[in-house]
């Protein structure tokens, strides 16, 4: 996958975030599920992954579905500013 390496924690960052979905990463970064499930297996230590794709398995967290119409899901972290 090429993807620009300061890219890289991001992606894994929004990955762990139980709220995020996955959803959201495609729609920023272009990688489907199976995309992300493979790149963080390949960016996370063995059990770490094990631990990660068990809590993400099957859960819900559909929050895409309840924003209104045309409001995008923000992907910045709390010390990250909006830039204009």
């Amino acid at each position: 996958m090429a993807h620009a390496r300061a890219a890289r924690p991001r992606i894994v960052e929004i990955a762990w975030k139980d709220r995020t979905p996955l959803e959201a990463i495609e729609a920023e970064y272009g990688l489907n599920e199976a995309a992300v499930i493979i790149f963080i297996r390949t960016h996370l230590k063995h059990r770490t992954f094990k631990r990660w794709r068990k809590r993400v398995s099957g859960r819900e967290t559909d929050t895409t579905n309840k924003k209104p119409v045309g409001q995008s899901r923000a992907l910045l972290c709390t010390i990250q500013t909006k830039a204009e």
